[in-house]
């Protein structure tokens, strides 16, 4: 009888502890997934912000539009607004066709071996890394393609008022499909730079791998292309080539400098403990100090407060800081961007004494962006440095860090430039040599006196400046109204309807 009243006991007591752990278990399914749940948004608003960011990188194509067509002639404007279409349209085929695949598509030490035409389903990668395609990495994929457009935006500041349309085609899919994709997947894509004797290569954002690649293609082109006619008197010093728009000019600076929150922020991937915010406020604390810096340069050169080199220097003071964005602390920010806007007005008029860069791309992009990919490796915070990478000379002098590893540090960031330049030129040079010797680089003196508007699109981008209208003519020989010249008689496709 105690045996059935003990069993009887225990049962009841089995049947009560089971009672009282199903709502604990219910809690903890719950729990699960509620975390489980959480951690899905957190991923989807990670998303969203990288589309947020995506859009600010694209608006930048309008930034660099109003920069050239501003700091271009009259005759030449509309030409600018055709290149920024087409150059856009085949980055973006070339880039899903192939560029992505070599610059993220696994692969070896110098380039991708998968993802080329990405489409759903499709493994990219190998081993542990290997990853299937689905929505967030479309929106990754095209971010990748917002950088390579930016970067491929770069090179044409050079070859401004005498290059070719042909030219534009040609480069641009050889830009999207091989030039950044190579350099992209050495730093970024698990490739040659992402591992020097166990040290990193860190780019944030770009200013090697963005920035200096535009500017060394720019380069390349322009030693192919010379200057343009009117550029260099007899005796070889530089004439000044005004563009026609500063207003233009400025819109642009600000509608890059705009972008650039998307470019340097957008580069975090990520909304946890919103570190997008720090980066972004280095961004406008370098983009603030490079106007200072090339103001007051310009000022002690000139004595005159030079809009153009006021603007270069916003550009260069983003570029400087794109780098090291994301991995300096917010006081370093300044002095980075300031030493940019020297660094541009200074080189700047050096250049001109030899290369007709019509917009600084050389300085503005090529020489800052060598300067923020070396300041990291001054000024690389103990906090904030990349896995395995070691804090800049910086903490070295002020500092506990050993100056072996700083110094090593720096030599690495020294060899991702010199990489970027060697690679980029190389490829860059061979492309435009084959398009001059094929379809040819430059158009001819008639065409470049006429203005690229007319010779290259049948149209100008300011109509009312260069075709007569004769409903306001005075009737006097040689009039429009007062005072004012009749243009030159427009080629005889043109008409006075015609419009931009």
């Amino acid at each position: 009888m105690r045996k059935k009243v003990g069993l009887a006991a225990v049962l009841t007591a089995i049947v009560a502890l089971v009672a009282m752990a199903l709502p604990a278990l219910a809690s903890a399914a719950s729990l699960t997934e509620v975390a489980g749940t959480v951690e899905e948004k957190a991923s989807e608003l990670d998303m969203v912000w990288v589309a947020v960011a995506t859009v600010l990188v694209f608006l930048m194509q309008a930034g660099f539009m109003f920069l050239e067509v501003g700091f271009s002639r009259q005759k030449n404007a509309g030409t600018g607004v055709a290149k920024i279409f087409v150059n856009l349209a085949l980055c973006t085929i070339a880039w899903w066709a192939i560029g992505y695949g070599i610059a993220e598509g696994g692969g070896n030490d110098f380039f991708g071996t998968s993802g080329f035409f990405f489409h759903f389903n499709q493994t990219i990668g190998q081993g542990e890394e290997a990853f299937n395609v689905a929505g967030p990495d479309a929106m990754l994929m095209l971010y990748g393609l917002a950088f390579c457009a930016v970067s491929l935006a770069i090179v044409w500041g050079t070859t401004l008022e005498r290059i070719k349309f042909g030219a534009y085609v040609v480069y641009a899919i050889v830009f999207g499909a091989i030039v950044y994709p190579l350099v992209a997947h050495a730093v970024w894509g698990g490739g040659l730079l992402s591992d020097i004797g166990g040290k990193p290569v860190m780019d944030f954002a770009g200013s090697s791998v963005v920035h200096l690649t535009g500017a060394t293609g720019a380069l390349a082109a322009l030693l192919l292309l010379g200057p343009r006619r009117g550029k260099y008197d007899a005796q070889g010093n530089p004439r000044a080539i005004p563009g026609h728009s500063m207003p233009l000019v400025g819109l642009g600076v600000i509608i890059l400098w705009i972008g650039w929150f998307g470019f340097n922020g957008g580069s975090t991937f990520e909304t946890s403990a919103s570190f997008f915010g720090e980066v972004m406020l280095n961004t406008q604390l370098a983009a603030a100090a490079g106007v200072i810096g090339a103001s007051l340069a310009a000022y002690f050169k000139s004595r005159t407060l030079d809009v153009g080199m006021a603007g270069n220097g916003a550009i260069a003071g983003l570029v400087g800081i794109t780098a090291p964005s994301g991995f300096v602390e917010y006081w370093a920010a300044p002095i980075i961007g300031f030493i940019a806007g020297l660094i541009v007005v200074y080189a700047v008029l050096a250049i001109d004494k030899l290369l007709d860069d019509p917009v600084g791309a050389l300085s503005a992009h090529g020489l800052a962006g060598i300067w923020g990919t070396l300041s990291v490796g001054i000024f690389g915070s103990a906090r904030l440095v990349s896995e395995g990478a070691a804090p800049g000379v910086w903490y070295s002098v002020f500092g506990n860090v050993p100056f072996s590893q700083s110094l090593g540090q720096l030599g690495v960031q020294g060899l991702a430039v010199l990489f970027t330049f060697v690679v980029v030129f190389a490829i860059s040079i061979v492309t435009f040599k084959l398009i001059k010797s094929t379809i040819g680089l430059r158009v001819s003196e008639e065409e470049e006196e006429a203005g690229l508007d007319i010779s290259s699109h049948g149209m100008y981008g300011y109509p009312e400046q260069f075709i007569p209208q004769p409903e306001y003519s005075t009737g006097l020989p040689g009039t429009l109204g007062a005072g004012v010249q009749t243009p030159a008689p427009a080629p005889a496709q043109m008409t006075a309807n015609d419009t931009l």
